[in-house]
Order: structure tokens, then sequence, then C-alpha cells
């Protein structure tokens, strides 16, 4: 995961450019030659072959090397070309040569753990050690003995199959086992102390005492590297739910590799971690590969020429309208004269022909007629006015009246009948203007009161009056906060609320929900109560959601908080809804955005994730199991238990090499015995690189452990090779014989056998 800068294509800021780094998924490095030099020199030394077989890796050499030759991740790919009949084989690194080989990936160990579960690709990884290490097999099999690191507490079965693969498959003449983390503690010169390995699929504490490690009193944590990279996926998913990019376990490990790191005190730096200040150090920035969408950039006399035709084109607009308002209002100019003129014939032509006169016209009686000729009179004038500018004349509205209520409907003929009933209604609706500007000046009253009652209560009970404010704008806020969430339930088809929408749409067409409907039983009476029609509002945008109610929230919200910010000291601008929603002053953005602005549209700030918190978050399980959810104690609370409960309760040891509260006077007579095991806490495993690891551990065990007790924090030279450079080391010594096992003890003893010593596992009674 190589790092970089944003360059020109970043807009101009004050702030300097961010550090970016990019993702890139593991690609292919070249085949690997074999080096069949180390196998023609063990042939005069009678090396052994060292193989340290972890989850993370296979690394193997020969044990007079410095290092191991190769390291390999223990995957294997197979798949048919169905189009040239042959089947490939990729092994390691090499599984990264095309997507077909990575799709088929498989991986040699159990997830989650050290164990061998895929013995297929246990054979392929171990054709490919001896191929690349020169093995020829000219000797009917590999002929040199083999050393293999294998996990505490490894299961008898997986090291039966290993043992016959290594005996029965490739004629091994000896083969030895070991633990990889007792290697390791060994060849750093590790004599008395307490091991903590945290490695690709565990951590594992082991006591170790002149040499000799207490299985026994081993602990195990369920957590290590893999653990953290799927923890570091889930909370990356959990952030960012849409992120239009793929996130994989290998670059999850990248990042935990590059990036993570333990705090000395999670709490305090937790709790400041997203301040605006110094967040563009903390907030780290990583970039998926993206394709930026290409805005093709027109040169100005192009601009220039667009703009033109579009200024043309709207003169074009402006004419063709002006000239159809010109041939709308002689139109009605001449429609005016014509209903003048037939207004005018009313007075000359008999009842019946004028009647008949309006019939023709649509018009039901003379009324109407003048109704007619005013509309059109007062549309022309306005007309006129707009095309010749200033301002309209407004005519004095005459008040209404209604002079044939009060005329019997005997004294009236059909055509007064019908008059009538109209005046009937345009009184009705006068009557009801009338009330509503009553009512709206009594609201106004009602409203001007609430702002006396509420200024009294003010000024005489100012803590209250704050009280019911603070109460109300939670109120308001929480029910913004469910039409949110309501909004987002509907668009997900398989929320409840959506699936209540839904039920209320299907049950419109039955009466009776619960049952099916019958013919001859259609009677409906669906709105004959008004609560009926509520139903169309939950339908089309939620219960208690409408456009009208929404803004009345958001108006009563600003003007809640303008009251807060105006009597309220505690109450600042910083604590209003539109300055949590400013992104500048937003604690979500600082978690999803960081310290700058975000763009939408721009397809570099939507491939984009930004490490802040899971910084110091993936790495604290270690210490906390319980924030990933994991029932197990934390390493401090383990350690401490190992070193001052379940060592000092062993009677099986000297209780004064055990003692963790052996003074200086006494230091002499515990080194006989195999010294203050305090003094040697050991880390190895390549989980525990990261920073501040060996700080914190010995910070938090000087606060549980006694006081004044000699605490000495290490680390390994190399944390991840040293298990190997152990396993070399061992296997060029003396000690070796006393963990061979050869081929005639395998046809005799089985392949559960071993043979127990200080660096391996012992055997189960």
């Amino acid at each position: 995961m190589a790092h970089a800068t944003n360059g020109s294509s970043e807009k101009a800021s004050p702030k300097p450019p961010p550090q970016i780094w990019n993702v890139r998924e593991p690609h292919y490095e070249g085949t690997t030659a074999a080096q069949p030099d180390g196998y023609r020199q063990s042939s005069s030394t009678n090396a052994a072959i060292v193989i340290d077989n972890g989850a993370s890796g296979l690394r193997a050499g020969w044990s007079f090397d410095q290092a191991p030759r190769f390291d390999i991740p223990p995957v294997m790919s197979r798949y048919r070309d169905r189009k040239l009949s042959k089947t490939y084989t990729f092994v390691g690194r090499d599984t990264n040569i095309d997507a077909t080989a990575r799709g088929q990936q498989k991986n040699a160990f159990e997830a989650g753990s050290g164990i061998v579960s895929n013995w297929d690709v246990m054979e392929g990884l171990l054709d490919y050690t001896f191929l690349k290490l020169g093995v020829d097999g000219a000797e009917g099999g590999v002929g040199r003995p083999i050393v293999m690191t294998e996990p505490i507490a490894n299961l008898g079965y997986s090291r039966r199959m290993m043992t016959e693969i290594m005996f029965e498959c490739y004629s091994v003449p000896s083969l030895a086992y070991g633990i990889d983390s007792l290697f390791s503690y060994n060849y750093n010169n590790g004599k008395t102390g307490l091991v903590i390995s945290s490695s690709h699929s565990s951590t594992h504490l082991i006591p170790v005492l002149d040499h000799k490690p207490i299985l026994s009193q081993a602990s195990r944590l369920n957590w290590g590297r893999s653990q953290s990279a799927e923890y570091l996926l889930k909370l990356l998913r959990l952030k960012y739910p849409n992120f239009p990019g793929k996130y994989t376990e290998s670059q999850a490990d990248e990042m935990i590799r590059e990036h993570c790191y333990v705090s000395t005190d999670y709490e305090q730096e937790l709790s400041g971690f997203l301040d605006w200040t110094g967040l563009e150090d903390r907030d780290h920035v990583l970039q998926y590969p993206f394709t930026e969408q290409v805005v093709v950039e027109k040169s100005q006399e192009e601009l220039e020429r667009i703009a033109e035709k579009r200024r043309e084109g709207g003169r074009r607009l402006q004419e063709q309208a002006a000239k159809m308002r010109l041939e709308k209002l002689i139109r009605k100019e001449q429609e005016l004269e014509y209903y003048k003129e037939l207004q005018q014939r009313g007075a000359t032509e008999t009842k019946k022909e004028f009647k008949r006169l309006l019939d023709a016209e649509d018009f039901k009686d003379e009324i109407e007629l003048d109704k007619r000729i005013k509309e059109l009179d007062k549309s022309i004038r306005k007309a006129r006015t707009k095309d010749v500018g200033g301002a309209e004349e407004e005519e004095e509205e005459e008040p209404p009246t209604f002079p044939l209520l009060d005329i019997p409907d005997a004294d009236l003929d059909e055509a007064g009948i019908r008059q009538k009933r109209h005046q009937r209604l345009m009184k009705s609706n006068v009557d009801a203007r009338a009330r509503a500007k009553v009512e709206k000046e009594a609201e106004k009253a009602r409203r001007a009161e609430e702002e006396r009652l509420d200024l009294e209560r003010r000024e005489t009970d100012l803590e209250g009056w704050l009280e019911e404010r603070r109460t109300a704008r939670n109120t308001l806020l929480q029910r913004i906060k469910e039409r949110e969430q309501l909004k987002v339930d509907l668009g997900n088809r398989k929320s409840l609320a959506s699936q209540m929408r839904m039920k209320n749409i299907a049950n419109l067409a039955s009466d009776n929900p619960s049952k099916k409907r019958r013919r001859g039983n259609d009677d409906d009476n669906f709105g004959a109560n008004d609560d009926d029609w509520g139903v169309y509002r939950t339908i089309a945008t939620g219960d208690q959601s409408d456009d009208d109610e929404e803004e009345d929230t958001n108006t009563n919200l600003k003007t809640i908080e303008s009251q807060l910010l105006k009597y309220d000291p505690n109450f600042s601008e910083i604590n209003t809804r539109g300055a949590q929603q400013d992104w500048s002053k937003s604690l979500v953005h600082a978690f999803l955005r960081g310290n700058r602005p975000f763009e939408p549209e721009s397809q570099r700030d939507l491939f984009q994730v930004h490490l802040n918190v899971e910084r110091i978050r993936v790495p604290e399980v270690l210490f906390q199991p319980s924030i990933a959810g994991l029932d197990q104690a934390g390493l401090v609370e383990i350690a401490a238990g190992i070193l001052t409960q379940r060592l000092n309760n062993n009677n099986s040891h000297n209780n004064d090499s055990l003692n963790i509260n052996n003074d200086d006077n006494n230091d002499t007579h515990s080194s006989s015995t195999g010294g203050n095991i305090l003094k040697d806490i050991f880390l190895t495993g390549g989980n525990t690189l990261f920073k501040n690891f060996e700080t914190r551990l010995k910070n938090e065990l000087i606060a549980v452990l006694p006081v004044a007790s000699p605490i000495v924090v290490r680390k390994a030279k190399n944390q991840t090779l040293d298990s190997w450079r152990g396993a070399a080391r061992w296997a060029e010594s003396e000690e070796i014989n006393e963990g061979w096992v050869t081929r005639e003890e395998f046809l005799e003893m089985g392949g559960e056998y071993i043979k127990e010593h200080n660096l391996g596992n012992a055997t189960m009674e």
C-alpha cells in the first residue's frame, strides 16, 4: 500500500493537500527461481530443512542459512482451462497472476486458527517448498531431516497427518516439531520469563522457567491479526454502508499494519481523537481505485457562440410570446364587442328571443352575461397595462348584495328560483370568509396573549422557562429524527414502515381486511368517517410527516433555538441544529470525512476511506476484548492472573523461582533457580508490531501487580522471522537430538508419537 499526495487535481485551499495512501490488491511479483545450491551444500553438512509453518506465511530455508530463503502465504489455486484441456496449479504469491487464480484461492489453515484443515493445499505448499529448495528427489524422497514449527497444543490428528505425509510421501529420514514462540524466545537468549506470542490466528501466553515451558499454565486469547482484519472490515462496512468499492481481507491486513497503533491511554485519546485541532494528522485517507468522470471543457469561442445562440433563441421566444399575446388580446376585444352588442339586443328583443340568444351562447341568464363582460373588460385592461407598462388600477370591490334571498319562492319564476339558490351559495361563501377573518383575528389576539404570558413567565422564573424551552427543543429534535428515520425505512421495502404502508394500500381494496370480499356485499362506506381519509396521508409520506408539519416543526425549532441563544448562557451557536449539520462543526463529518469538505459528485471523494478512531480501536481489542464482542479477559488480565495466582499456586515448582515479589537482595538465590519471571516479559509474533505495544503492556502490568515489582518488557529482534531463526539454530545444536523422530520410530510408534523437549509440545496423558 504505497502512499502519495494529491497534485493539481486538489482544489485551491489554505490547507496543504492531505496525505493519501493508495489501496492496492496484492500483485504478481514474478516466478521465484529454485535454489539448488543449498541442497548440494547440505549433502556434506547433513543440514536440516527448517519450515516455519504459520497461518500467515510459510517460511523455509536451510539450518545453516541466516534467514529463510522464501516466505509465501499458505494458499493455493487450482483450476482447469477447458479450451486448452490443462489443469493449472499456483502456490503462494503466484496465485495473484490473474483474476481466475485469485478467485480459486484456498487456504491450508482453518479460518481463525493455526490448525491445518486443507491437506491438499498443504501438500501443494510442501511440493512447492521442496522444489524451490532444489530437492531433486534423486534419493527417492527429500532425503534431508525436517524441523517444523507447530502451534501450542496442536491437535493430535493434525500432527499425525503431517507426520504421515512427511515420512510416507516425502520419505524424510527424521522429523522434529517445536513451538514457534518458544523458538523465538530461545533465539533471543531467553531463560526465564513470560512469552507473549500474538500472531495471525491467536495470542498465547507461556511461562518459561529455566528454559522449560510450563505448558499447563499457558493461556490462549482468541484474537490475532486475522480477527483484527475481520473486525476492521466490519467497522468499515458499518461506517460506509454504501461504499462503491470492494473491501478485502488482504487490504484490511495492510491497513492494520501501516496505520494502526496501540494507544497508551485509550479512553483519554479516544475522547479527543476527532477534535478539529490536529485532525489532519490523526485522520488517514485511503484512496481506492476510481475512474473520474471526464468533463469536456469548451473553448471561449465555443462558449460565446453557445451563449449567442441561446440569446437568439430567447429573442425569438419573446417575439413569439408577444405575437401570441397580441392575437389573444384582439380575440378578447372582438369577443367583448360581440357580448356588448348581445347585451344591447336584450333591450330590443323579446324576453323569449333574448333567452334563446343566451342559450345559444351557453349563458344561463343575463347576470352571467354581465359577469362575463366584466371579466373580459378587466382582462383586456390588465393585458394592455402589462404591455405598455405602469401600475395596475385597483378596483374597489363593492360589498355583495343578495336581494333575492328576501323574496319568497312563490313570487319568483323558475329562473328567479335558480338565481336565488346561486345567491344563497354566494352568501354562504361570504359568511365563511367573514368567519375565517374573525377567527384569524382571534388567533392573532390569542398569540399576543401567549407572548405576553410567556414574557411574564420568563421575567419571573427564568430557569423554569429555560427548562421548558430545552424540553420543547428535545421533543422537536426527536420528532425530526423519527421523521428522517421513517423516510429511510420507507425506502427499504423490508422495513416495518414500508410493509405497513403496502398493507394499507392492499387493504384499500377491501372493506374487511381480515376477510375476502364476497360477491353481493359491496356496500362501500369509505369516507363516511373523516378519519378514513388519513390513510392517504400515511401512504403518501408516512404518519406525521407531511410537508406542512415538517415546515412548522423547523420553524418552531428555529424560534426556540433563537430564544435559547438569547437567554441561555450555556446554549451557544455550536449547539444549534444548523451548526450541527454544518460539516465544519459536525462530529459525524469528522468521523466519516475528516476535516475537509466532501463532494458527493466527486468520484475521488466517494472512493475514499478515512481511518481515525479505528486506528486505535482495532489494536485495543487485545487489551479490551469486550469492545469486539469477545467474551474473554484481556491480555493484561490474563498475564496478571498467570503471574499472581496460577504460578504461585503451582506446587510442582520451586516457589522462590516463581515468586513475583523477590527483591534485589534475594535475586541471587532466585537466579540460581530460574530468576524472576517478571524481569523478562517477551513479545513475539506479527501482531505485536504495533507502536507503543510494549509501553502500554508495561504500564498496565505495573498498575495491577504488586508495588515495586521488577517488570521488564522486551520484544524480539524480529517478531516475524525469529521463530524460523530459532528453529534453524536449534537444528544446528546438539539439543536437536532430543527431538528427532526417526523413520523407524514412526513405523513403530505411529504418527502421533513425538519426543518431548524444552521447545516443543508435551505428550497428553
